[in-house]
């Protein structure tokens, strides 16, 4: 196990991959509301 191990998260920095143990990070968090959507709720 080490930095020739794919399946450790050393292992994945190494070779560049990302999966279970090394997710990679999203942009963001919440999916920012659009005004169709503002709308929508505005009528009900």
């Amino acid at each position: 196990m080490g930095r020739g191990d794919k399946k450790t998260k050393r292992g994945k920095i190494a070779i560049g991959t990302h999966g279970k143990l090394r997710p990679k990070r999203k942009k963001f968090k919440i999916k920012p509301s659009t005004l169709a959507d503002q709308d929508k709720k505005e009528l009900q």
